[in-house]
Order: C-alpha cells, then sequence, then structure tokens
C-alpha cells in the first residue's frame, strides 16, 4: 500500500519579498542593522527629574530642632535704664513743670569717634583702633572716610581718617553706666567734667585724651595712645535741661557732688 504522504504535492512555501532566493546569502546592505542602544538619560536630567518628582518641602533644609526644656529667659534690663524710669523722669518733670511726658528729655544715643589722621599710612593702628573700640562698646564700629580731598593734608577723598560707634537703647544705658562709674574715675587728675561743653541744643561733647581708662583695653596690645570723642544726644532741646538729666543719671560735673546711682 503505498504511502499517501508521498503522493500528495508538497506545498511550496511562500517567500518573502525581502527575503533572498534560496543558496544566496542576503546582502550586507539588506541586513537590517542591530538596533542601538538608547542613549543613558545625563545627570542632569535624572536631577531634574527627582527634583520635578521632589514635594515642595523635600528640597530646603530642615529646620533646626528646638532645644529641650523651657525657653532661656531675657537679659534683665540695664539698671541705669530702670533707674531713669522710675527716679529720673518723674523728677525731672516736677522740676520743670512739664504736663506732657514726651516733652521730659531723654538719651537718644551715644557717639564715639576716634580720628586718627596717619590711618592711610599706618592701617594697622586703624586696625587696632577698630579693635579696642569694638572691645570698649561691644559694637563693631564703622570705618570713617574723607567727604572730600584736602591737598595741604595730603588727603585723597574716600581715604580712611578714623572710626565710630553709635550706641542706642541697652547697650547706650550699659556703657553710660561702665563709664561713669569704672572709666571717669580713672583719669588722671580728674576734677570734674566740664558743664559748658553743650552746644545749644542739648547734646554733650566730652574728649579723651587716652583710652587706657577703660578696663577693656589690654595695656600689652596697645599699639598707639590715642583719645576719642564722646557725644551724649538727647532729646532736650535746651542745654539746661539736658545739664539737669545728665546730672540726676550720676555724671560727674566740676564743683559738683555726683548724685548717686542706686
Amino acid at each position: 500500500m503505498a504511502d499517501t504522504k508521498e503522493k500528495e504535492p508538497k506545498q511550496e512555501r511562500q517567500a518573502d519579498p525581502g527575503e533572498a532566493p534560496e543558496g544566496q546569502e542576503p546582502k550586507a546592505a539588506e541586513v537590517a542593522p542591530a538596533e542601538a542602544p538608547a542613549p543613558k538619560p545625563k545627570q542632569k536630567d535624572k536631577q531634574k527629574d527627582k527634583q520635578k518628582g521632589k514635594k515642595p518641602g523635600e528640597g530646603k533644609p530642615a529646620a533646626p530642632a528646638e532645644p529641650e526644656g523651657p525657653p532661656p529667659e531675657p537679659a534683665p534690663p540695664p539698671r541705669l535704664h530702670e533707674y531713669y524710669e522710675q527716679r529720673v523722669r518723674p523728677k525731672l518733670a516736677q522740676q520743670f513743670g512739664l504736663a506732657n511726658p514726651h516733652e521730659i528729655p531723654k538719651l537718644v544715643k551715644i557717639v564715639l569717634n576716634v580720628g586718627m589722621g596717619d590711618a592711610s599710612k599706618n592701617p594697622k593702628a586703624l586696625e587696632s583702633a577698630v579693635a579696642e573700640l569694638a572691645a570698649i562698646t561691644g559694637q563693631h564700629p564703622v570705618v570713617t572716610r574723607a567727604k572730600k580731598a584736602i591737598a595741604n593734608f595730603n588727603l585723597r577723598e574716600g581715604m580712611p581718617v578714623g572710626c565710630s560707634v553709635t550706641l542706642r537703647a541697652a547697650r547706650m544705658f550699659e556703657f553710660l553706666d561702665r563709664f561713669i562709674t569704672i572709666a571717669v574715675p580713672r583719669m588722671r587728675d580728674f576734677r570734674g567734667l566740664p558743664t559748658d561743653s553743650f552746644d545749644g541744643r542739648g547734646n554733650y561733647t566730652i574728649g579723651i585724651k587716652e583710652q587706657m581708662i577703660f578696663p577693656e583695653i589690654d595695656y600689652d596690645k596697645v599699639e598707639k595712645i590715642h583719645g576719642m570723642d564722646i557725644t551724649l544726644v538727647t532729646s532736650a532741646g535746651r542745654d539746661d535741661t539736658a545739664l539737669a538729666l545728665l546730672r540726676e543719671l550720676g555724671m560727674p560735673f566740676r564743683g559738683e557732688a555726683p548724685v548717686a546711682v542706686a
């Protein structure tokens, strides 16, 4: 019995149009090129994607942790400021008949100025003066510069000529307390402060010849002895009310017994 499979005609396989005929190798141009690997995203793109996916609070630095325990107590007010509020203000209002409390004179600011003409030639002396003034006042001073050029003094506009500090509020009262109780008694041949150093508008200026009177100055680190001007600016528009204010605050004027500040 003949095999029926041999009799059936073989079905020819349909050739693909792009396929090479049998017995021939495909040409190089016909070979499909292998798929090139996709370029890797750059690091910057990754960072951008990460930043886009971040929440609004993730990019900012974390807030510092609050210290445990009760919050620190505020610093106590200066002794001289309390004395002014409790004793000096009522006494001045009664002495001058001031009904409005805003008319009572008060201390506005204290300005310390150190002038050094050779600051351009000797910058180290200016640096030491700035450091000494910062130690005396507890505040970083500002270097003052020439506003205009003067040929006779070999001075050009913008050259450093000294340094100054402006004290207000608590630092002002603390400095004045230290100046009256510690620095002024250390002046050489001290016989009291003059009473004629007012400018006619209630502001008082004191000239100091050497900075050694302040206990914050270290004798071994002093490069040059220099003086300074201390100006006490008050809200009093007259010299008599300003004199009464400073007298009640304990300023030791010449020929008078200073008021004891308790």
